[in-house]
């Protein structure tokens, strides 16, 4: 659990009506812009050691979680709390408000959609998944109903929290991320709303002093942003001598976009000087969203090579990162 000064945390049991489900009505639209609430103040209902494990096994591999921070993340894991469910028990039923998240710790759970007047099974839960985002994110009744088959055990984050997480630290995230992409020169071609893409798509990663980001001859998957911090880039020729320190990168700056563009292994090894944030854009991403500025990339090729010929006397595409 994060230790938190006592003015910024709250300890919570279950709320005892959580459970009781709403039928639809005209739910408020939240607007995570007007949102005033303090992020600082933390919601924790106390678990063991091993539950937190556990949900944090969970958590990490939930698409709607993965582009949070280490901090957040932990935030996600104090503001759940269990529900324990048995056969039969309905744990949200299609047309009812939504009011809680929930995570799959144990158990096995059908789900059932109505359509033309009769109940059809669509599909089931064993032991693992997650369900019931969809109406706390888009204000829409349940679009389905999910019954336990077997006793089981869930993890449940309500509808204000769920909120305050997961819809407010992304928005956030967006607008610091179109920040920093807005003082990018190789993205001046991107027109706001291509760049607002590419904020929504970046995963922050923090590592900690002379971690190594990038290994020299690892085959490569993404690019880099800094985004708090430094990294030093360093390349062994191959003669295999030092290694030779090439340059910096500072906040705002990418490194990592090269070896995307030549399909070649890394030719250069990066390591974080002092605790370095990096926000990672994946080579899906990269090919989907950054078609306009390869153009500029790619010149970046020749200023390499020329940097290489400086320090080692010879350059060849292959040595490029």
């Amino acid at each position: 659990m994060l230790n938190l000064p006592p003015n910024q945390q709250e300890v919570f049991e279950p709320p005892k009506n959580i459970f009781v489900r709403r039928k639809s009505v005209s739910a408020e639209r939240y607007d995570p812009e007007q949102d005033e609430d303090d992020l600082d103040q933390k919601v924790v209902y106390p678990k063991s050691d091993e539950a937190r494990r556990r949900l944090l096994e969970v958590v990490k591999d939930i698409l709607i979680f993965r582009s949070l921070d280490q901090e957040q993340t932990q935030d996600v894991i104090d503001a759940m709390f269990e529900k324990k469910v048995g056969p039969s028990e309905h744990v949200i039923d299609q047309g009812d408000d939504g009011d809680n998240f929930y995570v799959i710790d144990s158990g096995t759970y059908d789900i059932f959609v109505n359509k033309d007047g009769q109940s059809l099974n669509v599909g089931n839960y064993n032991n693992s998944g997650s369900f019931g985002e969809l109406a706390l994110m888009y204000n829409m009744p349940r679009a389905a109903t999910i019954v336990a088959t077997s006793s089981g055990s869930l993890w449940a984050m309500d509808r204000t929290t769920f909120r305050r997480i997961v819809l407010k630290n992304a928005f956030m995230k967006r607008k610091m991320y179109e920040t920093l992409l807005e003082n990018v020169p190789m993205l001046k071609d991107l027109d706001p709303y291509e760049r607002m893409n590419v904020a929504d798509a970046l995963v922050p990663r923090t590592y900690e002093d002379q971690e190594k980001i990038i290994k020299q001859g690892d085959g490569a998957d993404c690019m880099f942003f800094v985004e708090e911090g430094e990294v030093r880039i360093g390349m062994i020729n191959n003669e295999g001598e030092s290694e030779v320190e090439l340059k910096r990168c500072s906040k705002g700056d990418y490194f990592g976009e090269l070896a995307l563009l030549t399909n070649k292994p890394r030719a250069a090894s990066v390591y974080a000087v002092g605790q370095t944030k990096c926000a990672i854009l994946d080579i899906q991403a990269f090919e989907r969203l950054l078609g306009p500025c390869k153009e500029v990339m790619g010149r970046n090729v020749t200023e390499y090579e020329e940097q290489l010929v400086k320090l080692f006397g010879s350059a060849n595409i292959s040595d490029l990162r």
